[in-house]
């Protein structure tokens, strides 16, 4: 190896002679629904976002939780067009190194925090079906709060090895690929071959464990609490989501000495990747039947953005308003064309948005 190139491990080496017979057809079909999924989940946990982060007036236990899961989703879809970019261009990285290493580590860390939140909601419904005193005690919004933060810091320092090692090296057709470079910091050239093995299997098994096998199986172990339909369903989507991309990420492992191993990997592998991004773009629907009355308060809040905008405007608006007054009990009437333009005498106008999320 020359003096000027990087130096990389057998595996990466390999991968950058191996070709890619693309068909150009299907890569534009694939990169117009991947570009198509992207919008909409960034779109979708945006609304996530703004209607349990901005619009409610106050929080339960349960929209911290879904919160926090829609904010790590909200940064993983960012991170979709990227991706989006790569296959349009052949398969090829020509974002730079910087993004290659935030894109992918972003890939982890929505992976690693989904799983320690997902475990998390599951032993909360445990608790509550099982120690209902106990819950009604020290169960608090603060405290979702708290865990939902050590989930994001145990998020970032699993992923901080991802972010040292990704790296964008070119192959010999011209393209660039982004992916590990466990070749990086080593000490010497005389321990290549341990070191790259070291370093990748324990990378590819702690994520198989820590972000996948452990949390399942504290979620499996919660079930007896009878979750809803659409807790349930958040995590089998996660399963399957996630399960085919671990799965080759161990076969990878076995990949440097099987040249047919090889090319699996590099066939399935970015398939499985591409699966594993649907999760956060499926969350946000799911979220719907986690929260009762979802789609109500997306309408209310809705509903109350356009009221506001018309009340400063001072314009023609059809209301339904709360009449109240100290001679007699609230009432509720229905007001049209009322122009709001200045203080109504006798009563008191006030739009009322309840939300119990």
């Amino acid at each position: 190896m020359d003096k000027g190139e990087p130096l990389l491990c057998p595996l990466l080496q390999k991968m950058t002679v191996h070709g890619l017979n693309n068909n150009t057809k299907a890569n534009l079909v694939v990169v117009g629904v991947h570009g198509l999924v992207s919008l909409l989940g960034i779109l979708e946990n945006a609304l996530i976002i703004w209607v349990l982060g901005f619009r409610l007036s106050s929080r339960t236990v349960t929209s911290v939780w879904v919160l926090n899961l829609a904010l790590t989703d909200f940064l993983a879809t960012l991170m979709l067009p990227l991706f989006t970019a790569y296959l349009h261009s052949s398969h090829s990285w020509e974002l730079g190194d910087v993004l290659c290493k935030v894109q992918a580590s972003i890939f982890f860390f929505n992976m690693f925090v989904s799983a320690f939140l997902l475990a998390a909601i599951s032993l909360d419904r445990l608790l509550l079906v099982f120690k209902p005193m106990w819950s009604l005690k020290h169960r608090s919004v603060a405290g979702a709060w708290k865990v939902s933060a050590l989930g994001w810091l145990w998020g970032a320092i699993n992923t901080a090895p991802y972010f040292v090692f990704r790296s964008v090296v070119e192959k010999m057709d011209g393209r660039k690929l982004c992916y590990y470079n466990f070749a990086l910091y080593l000490p010497s050239n005389g321990t290549l071959q341990r070191d790259c093995d070291v370093r990748h299997g324990t990378t590819a098994i702690s994520k198989m464990l820590l972000a996948f096998l452990i949390p399942l199986m504290v979620i499996a172990g919660s079930q007896a609490s009878k979750q809803k339909f659409g807790n349930a369903a958040m995590v089998i989507v996660f399963a399957l989501c996630w399960a085919p991309y671990q799965i080759f990420c161990m076969i990878e492992l076995t990949a440097q000495d099987n040249e047919e191993t090889l090319k699996l990997v590099e066939t399935w592998l970015p398939l499985a990747a591409t699966l594993a991004f649907l999760n956060p773009v499926l969350n946000p629907i799911l979220y719907a039947f986690s929260c009762p009355n979802f789609f109500v308060r997306i309408r209310q809040s809705l509903g109350k953005v356009f009221d506001e905008l018309v009340l400063q405007n001072s314009g023609p608006i059809l209301l339904k308003m709360r009449v109240t007054s100290t001679l007699s009990s609230p009432k509720t009437i229905h007001l049209k064309s009322l122009m709001v333009t200045g203080n109504v005498v006798g009563v008191t106008l006030k739009v009322i948005w309840r939300s119990t999320i």
